[in-house]
């Protein structure tokens, strides 16, 4: 899948997010090393902590399909949908808890993970990878010390 397809189904997610506090609308899409996708968008709530982020909707979903061992990459994208398309011009990266996460699924893999953060019009991507996204960070081997 190239790209530019990838981030399309990110951008599509995004219009089913549910979104009535911020508007911002955030679809994210995963692919796993053997080409299967899985889609999720950002789920709001009216007490605000409660929300669910697209990645995490899109992990979860990953998990079920395939394993967060064979994800390989992740297409983010949020912006405006009230045209009935999403537009906007900042890039949507993820945030640090579900940078968190996403590092998660790396460890598993025993690989780096490929980050596309795209903007809503879907005419600016940045590409990352996320050890680049969340430096010195935490994870499995952290908790080495306390394993038996």
């Amino acid at each position: 899948m190239s790209e530019e397809e990838l981030i399309a189904l990110a951008r599509a997610a995004a219009l089913k997010a549910y979104a009535p506090y911020s508007r911002f609308h955030v679809g994210c899409a995963i692919e796993s090393v053997d080409g299967d996708v899985v889609t999720g968008a950002n789920l709001e709530n009216a007490c605000y902590r409660l929300g669910l982020c697209a990645e995490q909707s899109a992990l979860a979903a990953a998990q079920h399909q395939f394993g967060l061992a064979s994800i390989a990459r992740i297409a983010v994208a949020g912006g405006n949908p009230s045209s009935g398309e999403l537009t906007g011009e900042a890039t949507c990266t993820p945030c640090g808890g579900c940078r968190q996460a996403i590092l998660e699924a790396a460890h598993l893999a025993g690989r780096d993970i490929h980050i596309l953060s795209a903007n809503g019009s879907g005419t600016q991507v940045e590409r990352h990878m996320i050890m680049d996204l969340i430096p010195r960070s935490f994870g499995p081997t952290n908790l080495a010390d306390v394993q038996d």
